[in-house]
């Protein structure tokens, strides 16, 4: 079953973990291919050195690439988060943001190996920015995918198995 990526961007601003760091979706494209995410530096999110809370720039970018791809691919793909880093570059100060881009041909280079039988694994790049657009942090995810009817076991990460019907 498909969901609407538009509404659940909606929701996600209301996930405790989001509130409780000021992270919020404050732009979404409507294919789902684009959007932004932002927080803004309060108490809540303040590290000792009166800067943004590592955590904070990290989960800011957590989700976004595996849910965009989940929905770019649709049902018939299993996407799994298998592996992050985050390099910090410069004090977050102020508002920090983050614009996630998933390109089509992207999506259809992964498409196609995918139903190759192949396992991929994609790794994307974000930049969270600070008010006058200077990186603050690099963020790399790398991604686990797969199509379904062809994986008989998963494996998002080693010693585990997902079961897929």
């Amino acid at each position: 079953m498909r969901r609407d990526p538009l509404r659940l961007m909606k929701w996600i601003n209301l996930y405790p973990p989001f509130l409780g760091m000021n992270i919020r979706v404050v732009q979404t494209a409507p294919d789902f291919r684009t959007l932004r995410v932002q927080s803004k530096l309060t108490w809540r999110n303040l590290n000792a050195v009166g800067t943004h809370f590592g955590g904070t720039l990290y989960a800011m970018c957590d989700p976004f690439f595996m849910l965009m791809l989940m929905h770019a691919l649709g049902d018939e793909y299993i996407v799994w988060d298998k592996a992050a880093n985050i390099q910090f570059l410069r004090p977050g100060r102020g508002t920090v943001s983050a614009t996630f881009q998933m390109p089509p041909e992207r999506v259809a280079e992964i498409r196609a190996e995918a139903d190759r039988g192949a396992k991929i694994e994609p790794v994307f790049t974000v930049d969270v920015v600070d008010e006058q657009n200077i990186v603050v942090a690099r963020v790399e995810k790398l991604l686990y995918v797969r199509k379904k009817n062809l994986a008989k076991v998963s494996e998002p990460s080693q010693g585990l198995q997902a079961w897929t019907p």
